[in-house]
């Protein structure tokens, strides 16, 4: 019953916040792991882009998206 008579109460709630810090680090850092549900751009998605920005015109869009799609 030491935790009643007031012994190893202060490293005990030490060890609890180190814990809860270590776990919402570990679970809020963006890490890239296999197998996790991402959505990464198609190159559908980065022709788009490419035809928004103004990079491509029409023509050059129209013809590189009939070609990923076959």
């Amino acid at each position: 019953m030491h935790l009643l008579e007031g012994h190893y109460w202060g490293m005990h709630t030490i060890w609890w916040m180190i814990w809860v810090i270590f776990m919402i680090w570990l679970f809020f850092t963006p890490w890239d792991i296999p197998g996790q549900k991402t959505k990464k751009e198609t190159p559908l998605d980065l022709l788009k882009k490419r035809y928004a920005k103004g990079e491509i015109n029409k023509k050059e869009y129209n013809h590189i998206r009939e070609d990923l799609q076959i």
